[in-house]
């Protein structure tokens, strides 16, 4: 059943308003052949199609930003891509922007509502960013308020007691992690938010491209904490998105 067939019903009597709010929601969808293009995701979940790079050729990555540019797709995030690639969004979307660090390509033609409250992106060490910048980014991009707390190991932990103030103001906190993975359980015990723990690949040998840290956080003594996969600072933006949005917007 496509939109017109659903308006149809509902302007004959066939369908209420909510059945036809429902059906639509799961409408459309564009087969590409390479690709399925889900349009109607930011009505069902809050975030539209992200397409993640990684994989993808530039032939695939150009072929998907385009078919949304055709149906007006106005936002759209490409996560795990180089400077190619951005340069094939460019273009479909002249507006698009690249962000090196964090590997993402984004176009905000019109940005989202802003959300209430703030989300806080803490990292162990300064070799962690590229993984922050993904979930600080994405956070952004997705409407949200993002302050930025960095080189806060435990190493160190003069450094993360000294924002507690932050700690407290904040809404949810992501806390990016390599090494032995131990400042989510920190944090966790500093706050009464919720703490999404992502553990990145980050660290010498026994810290098995990141398992070691994921070990850690999975096994944190700190209630409220939950944990993504190695190096998912996408996911990890994303359900703090999905957190933050319940304060309301701004």
């Amino acid at each position: 059943m496509d939109i017109k067939a659903i308006l149809q019903d509902l302007k004959d009597g066939n369908l209420s308003v909510d059945d036809a709010a429902g059906k639509i929601r799961y409408l459309p969808l564009e087969d590409i052949k390479y690709a399925v293009i889900d349009y109607n995701r930011e009505l069902r979940a809050g975030c539209p199609e992200v397409i993640l790079g990684e994989g993808k050729t530039i032939e695939h990555i150009r072929g998907i930003v385009a078919n949304m540019r055709k149906n007006e797709a106005d936002n759209v995030l490409v996560t795990r891509v180089g400077r190619e690639a951005y340069d094939a969004v460019l273009e479909s979307y002249p507006e698009a922007e690249f962000h090196e660090l964090a590997r993402l390509v984004t176009v905000s033609r019109v940005p989202f509502p802003k959300n209430k409250g703030t989300i806080s992106v803490f990292s162990g060490g300064t070799a962690d960013m590229p993984v922050c910048e993904e979930a600080a980014i994405t956070a952004e991009f997705l409407g949200n308020t993002v302050d930025r707390i960095y080189d806060v190991g435990v190493a160190g932990l003069h450094r993360i007691l000294n924002r507690l103030e932050q700690i407290k103001a904040t809404n949810v906190l992501i806390v990016v992690a390599g090494m032995e993975g131990a400042l989510p359980s920190v944090i966790g015990g500093l706050t009464d938010k919720p703490v999404i723990a992502v553990p990145t690949s980050v660290g010498y040998g026994a810290n098995l491209g990141g398992v070691s840290a994921l070990v850690t956080m999975l096994n944190s003594c700190a209630s409220g904490v939950g944990v993504v996969n190695i190096d998912n600072g996408f996911g990890a933006a994303y359900l703090a998105n999905n957190i933050n949005r319940l304060s309301g917007k701004a």
